[in-house]
This record gives C-alpha cells, structure tokens and sequence, in this order.
C-alpha cells in the first residue's frame, strides 16, 4: 500500500498484489513469534488472508491519522492471533520492525494479546475469548449516524463460536438491523484441545447465522477473490449484519504447522523457522540481535 503525501493510503484490489502482501505478512508472523520463543503460530496464519484483504483492499483507514472519526474499525476477538495483526499494522505504516522485534517483551506495546491503550491501530484490547462480537456491535451502534458511515469488522475463531456471548451478540446485532457490522469466522477446525467438531461441534455455521437473522455466506478463507467478492456483498446488504463463514488451514503457507493443533500456541525453534522460510519462499536470514 503505497503511502500519499499526506499520510493517507492507496488501497489495491490487485489480487497478485495482495498474495504477495500475506506472504510478506506470514514471514513477520513467524520471524516475531521465533524471536519471541512465544507466541500463537497456528491461528495467526490462519486468519492472515482476511486481515490482507481487509486492510489492504477494504478498510478506510490512514495510519498517520489512526483515530480519525471516519475511519473503518476492526477487532480481533479472536486476540491470541494477535502476531498477524501486528504484522499488517506493520506493513501498513503504524508501527515499526523494531516493534515487531519486542513482540511479548517487557515494556514493549506489542503485548501477548491486542491492547489498545500501548498500539497505535488496535481499536479493542482482547483475548478473553467470546468478548470480541458484543464489542464490534457496541462499536457498530456507535458510530452508525456519522457522516462517513464507517463500518466495523471482527474476526473470530471457530473454537470461540462455543462461547454463548457470541450468540447474544449475533441476537443483538440483527434485532438492531447493524448492518455496517461484518463478522468473519475463522473457521480452521481446531482449538487448542484439538478438533472443533469433537470438543463441541459447531456446525452448520452458516445456517446458524442465518438463522439468528444474519445475512452469512462461505468462503473458502485463503481465495482473495473470495474473500474480496465476500466483503462487497457485506457492504451491499441492507438491514441485515454480514458474516463470513470463511475456511481456513490452521497454520495455513508452512506444511510443516498445517493441520496441527500442536501449533496452537508454539513457537518455531531455529529449524522450524528456516523450513517456514523456505515454505513461504523467503531465504532464510541471520536475524540481527
């Protein structure tokens, strides 16, 4: 996303152009949580295609004006995913490498989980899984009546949806006819225990949704046409709050963190990272201390 004289930034739909974007993105994730020896591996690469297309294609947002009234929110409620967050407000100008290189130290703003009051660009401190929807709805009330008729995002794990917080949610926002609220699940099948299904089955998604009287669809969570396709039929719905029901691959760009629930809440050692690298096409470097 090129950066304008003025602080603000050009938005892409080039699809390449955002697929190159999440491979520079999954590289920040796993050189952070490597350096970190900490950190959520799995689930950040999941749901780092969403993030991409949402900040890089849909979001208004400008990071040198990070709380201009206008601009698009977005929350992760799913906050232990926090590295790819970190990674594309990194890429979008509002923090630096040198703060990706702290990622869970002392002192540092990039703390475990989201918390807005140290990072410029995160909208709402999170990780108490459930909490994220209620929070984009309250947001999504707001900021309804402004003039730019800003919209609110929200990105929540599959594993989450088990919390019954998020049905309220989902209860509230369609009695209230939000429909500048778009939820996206990303639906990965696994939790930290293991398979969703087998823990405490959610499915069928996306006719639950409907049926709290949500407009849902089902993407496949790592097409950016999908996604990109997804997010102009959100904005298009009238009277209805949107969510996407998008699939994805825990871990998804590294075969060897595919599929594996073990990759949950691990960091790669110094192997692990140079076979990342090479999956994701970047040579594996030095890091500097």
């Amino acid at each position: 996303m090129r950066r304008l004289e003025n602080g603000k930034s050009h938005r892409t739909r080039d699809p390449d152009r955002l697929r190159e974007l999440a491979r520079q993105v999954r590289v920040s994730i796993v050189k952070m949580i490597h350096r970190a020896r900490s950190g959520h591996t799995g689930g950040s690469l999941s749901c780092t295609d969403i993030l991409v297309c949402l900040y890089f294609a849909e979001m208004r947002h400008y990071p040198f004006q990070p709380y201009w009234p206008g601009r698009d929110r977005f929350v992760l409620s799913k906050g232990h995913a926090v590295p790819a967050l970190y990674a594309v407000l990194k890429h979008s100008g509002y923090i630096t490498q040198r703060d990706l290189d702290r990622l869970r130290q002392l002192g540092s703003i990039l703390q475990g989980h989201p918390d807005s009051r140290r990072c410029p660009g995160v909208e709402a401190s999170t990780g108490s899984l459930g909490q994220g929807l209620s929070v984009a709805h309250g947001m999504a009330l707001a900021i309804r009546s402004l003039p730019e008729q800003p919209r609110v995002y929200v990105v929540l794990g599959d594993g989450e949806i088990q919390e019954g917080q998020v049905w309220e949610a989902a209860m509230s926002a369609a009695h209230y006819k939000s429909d500048n609220l778009c939820a996206f699940v990303d639906s990965n099948g696994l939790q930290i225990d293991g398979e969703v299904q087998r823990i405490m089955g959610v499915e069928p998604l996306a006719d639950k949704f409907r049926a709290f009287g949500w407009n849902a669809l089902e993407i496949d969570g790592h097409r950016i046409e999908e996604i990109l396709d997804a997010l102009d039929q959100a904005r298009a719905c009238r009277g209805r709050p949107t969510a996407v029901v998008a699939r994805t691959v825990k871990g998804k760009g590294v075969p060897l963190f595919e599929n594996q629930a073990k990759w949950h809440g691990k960091a790669p050692n110094d192997d692990e990272l140079a076979q990342a690298l090479r999956a994701l096409g970047e040579p594996p470097a030095e890091e500097a201390p």
